[in-house]
């Protein structure tokens, strides 16, 4: 791909800007060498963080290297709420555990999503002893619950998950499906938003489907009109069965995109090893005692993902990729990790970090005027500045111009 395609293509993933440099006391930093060095992206490269309980909880050397690993690439991870593992008993959570966790990976500049806080799937059982309207409200009250017990740590969640299929759903009984039969699909959603919304207005709050076809677009537009909080459009790109392609990417996106709402790609995985096959309905129908990687398989799963990652990227409504799996075997054996079972880097994990901190990364210099001013091109996010012994830290999201104080 030529230098000038790519450049137009992340054009808007920068900032162009005039910047003042100052010693603190107004005076410019006149002719002087200013080191712009990035530590962080605003855009959310993100993978499943499930990695960090154990070593949040026990340590140990294995899963330091394991962890430092996933910090290298990721500013962004997910962390598990389903219910009937977050409370298997009424009243018993293990927010100690994910809270200990999600402080952890916020003091390491990752930002943190709860998932989710309503589905009918890994639902609590305890909850079929009530009738609707007590499981409605005891919903409700577990929003109450964790967006505010959250707070300032997790300010990001997948309110509901997967309800165009939810009211229908009829593998096994729940009491998510329950309620949504009765509320309806839009009913809820906006019940359930509305009462996230009020715990944390200032949350970003998602929708989240793994069915791209018109009848999510049909459930977005009937929330919008309802006046529903949604924040961002969830869509779950599971690639067991194979790569969508440019094709597909691009006419989702296309279809999504007319809503004019932040887009966030919340659970991707593409598999190194054999395909899944095309008459699976239900993904985890596909029952296997093992599902190796190949090398062969690995380097098409790193083809792929660049792709779609480059495309996604390119694409301005889209904020967030989130990679399901981060090692192999995580998800119904499936080998759709950056890492293998025994951590060993892929090359898919390699492409990606020379994308994230390479290719989409500024670490630059800049020589100021007699007036202190000096024009910085930069991926958006967070930096440190530096002048001698003189630094300060900034983040840089606008082409507006900026009065930056470097103190000693």
């Amino acid at each position: 791909m030529a230098c000038r395609e790519v450049c137009m293509e992340t054009a808007h993933r920068k900032v162009k800007k005039q910047i003042r440099f100052t010693d603190g006391q107004g005076k410019p930093l006149s002719d002087c060498e200013i080191g712009i060095r990035q530590v962080n992206h605003a855009f959310l490269f993100g993978c499943g963080g499930s990695d960090f309980i154990p070593y949040v909880l026990k340590g140990g050397e294995e899963y330091k290297q394991l962890t430092d690993d996933w910090l290298a690439v990721f500013n962004y991870a997910t962390l598990p709420f389903y219910w009937g593992r977050y409370e298997p008993e009424e009243g018993k959570t293990n927010k100690d555990t994910l809270m200990k966790t999600a402080r952890y990976l916020k003091d390491q500049g990752v930002r943190v999503k709860g998932h989710p806080l309503c589905w009918h799937t890994v639902c609590a059982d305890w909850l079929l002893k009530y009738d609707h309207q007590t499981i409605l409200r005891k919903q409700l009250e577990r929003i109450d619950r964790e967006v505010t017990g959250f707070k300032g740590v997790i300010d990001m969640w997948d309110v509901i998950n997967e309800v165009v299929i939810m009211p229908i759903f009829d593998k096994y009984d729940n009491a998510v499906t329950r309620i949504c039969k009765e509320k309806g699909r839009v009913g809820l959603i906006k019940e359930v938003f509305e009462r996230a919304h009020e715990n944390n207005p200032d949350a970003v709050l998602l929708l989240n489907d793994f069915n791209t076809s018109i009848s999510y677009e049909i459930l977005i537009d009937g929330c919008l009109n309802a006046g529903v909080p949604i924040s961002a459009i969830g869509i779950q790109s599971h690639q067991h069965q194979g790569y969508w392609g440019r094709e597909k990417i691009e006419e989702v996106l296309e279809r999504f995109s007319h809503f004019g709402l932040p887009i966030h790609f919340t659970e991707n995985t593409l598999v190194s090893g054999e395909i899944m096959p095309p008459h699976i309905v239900d993904l985890n129908d596909w029952q296997v005692d093992s599902w190796p990687t190949t090398p062969e398989g690995e380097e098409r799963q790193a083809r792929q993902i660049e792709e779609m990652y480059r495309i996604l990227f390119s694409h301005p409504l889209v904020e967030a990729i989130t990679t399901w799996d981060y090692r192999d075997g995580a998800w119904l054996k499936a080998p759709s990790g950056f890492i293998r079972e025994d951590h060993s880097r892929k090359p898919s994990y390699e492409m990606l970090k020379e994308l994230v901190k390479r290719e989409w990364w500024t670490d630059t210099a800049v020589r100021t005027d007699e007036n202190g001013w000096a024009e910085i091109e930069a991926y958006k996010g967070d930096y440190h500045i530096s002048a001698g012994d003189r630094q300060a830290d900034a983040r840089f999201t606008d082409d507006t111009e900026t009065v930056l104080a470097l103190r000693a």
